[in-house]
């Protein structure tokens, strides 16, 4: 299981910087999670289902990512907890990059934590918890 899930993360990660420059096709989105999904931060709770409604607000998540100078986004480290054999949280630490005009680049470091069930040799995020991170970018003045 850890294999495919560095996988499933390294394969991510490639994704959102191909998004970042704006050469991803949000089909490709789909691969990473199930058909439906759970995410949590501090503004509550959600569900989803992996449709088109979810690649339009991906394509519009990154459009956003875009705009507010973000250029890269890279995984410092990968670390997984089992749950049982074919469910795992992994906690991914990230390395987000910002470029802005008239002021200095930012790097803010933060972690995720998703929930991924692997069915055969297949991985895919089921859920994630985060924190809040309109705050995060206020304090380091990116919006």
């Amino acid at each position: 299981m850890e294999s495919n899930i560095k996988d499933l993360f390294d394969a991510y990660e490639r994704f959102f910087g191909r998004a970042l420059a704006g050469e991803a096709a949000m089909g490709e989105a789909e691969s990473f999670y199930a058909a439906e999904f759970i995410a949590a931060s501090p503004n509550g709770v959600m569900t989803g289902k992996n449709d088109a409604r979810l690649r339009q607000l991906m394509a519009e998540g990154y459009a956003r990512y875009r705009s507010i100078g973000t250029k890269a986004m890279q995984i410092r480290h990968l670390r997984i907890s089992p749950i049982d054999e074919q469910h795992c949280v992994a906690h991914v630490a990230w390395r987000a990059r910002y470029a802005r005009k008239d002021l200095p680049d930012v790097t803010i470091d933060f972690d995720v934590h998703y929930l991924v069930q692997q069915l055969g040799t297949q991985a895919k995020i089921f859920g994630w918890v985060s924190g809040d991170e309109q705050a995060v970018l206020q304090q380091h003045g990116i919006i």
